[in-house]
């Protein structure tokens, strides 16, 4: 027999579901696992530093690059 589910419980398990995923990537990739930073300024900063980590490696291996045919 099938349970009666509405709607609108099955958008908030999607929804349940991305955030899940985002978060194991997150603490998988971003070594998020354990906040080392502490209170809610620490947990802010946190995340900021995780979205901004692969951003300047980029950067720097965009540079770094660009040397390199300047100094040719």
């Amino acid at each position: 027999m099938k349970r009666d589910v509405t709607s609108a419980i099955k958008r908030a398990f999607k929804r349940r579901r991305r955030r899940a995923r985002l978060i194991g990537h997150l603490k998988e990739h971003h070594r998020m696992g354990r906040n080392q930073l502490a209170h809610r300024a620490g947990d802010a900063s946190s995340a900021v530093l995780a979205v901004v980590g692969p951003n300047f490696r980029r950067g720097l291996a965009w540079f770094a690059l660009l040397l390199f045919f300047c100094a040719s």
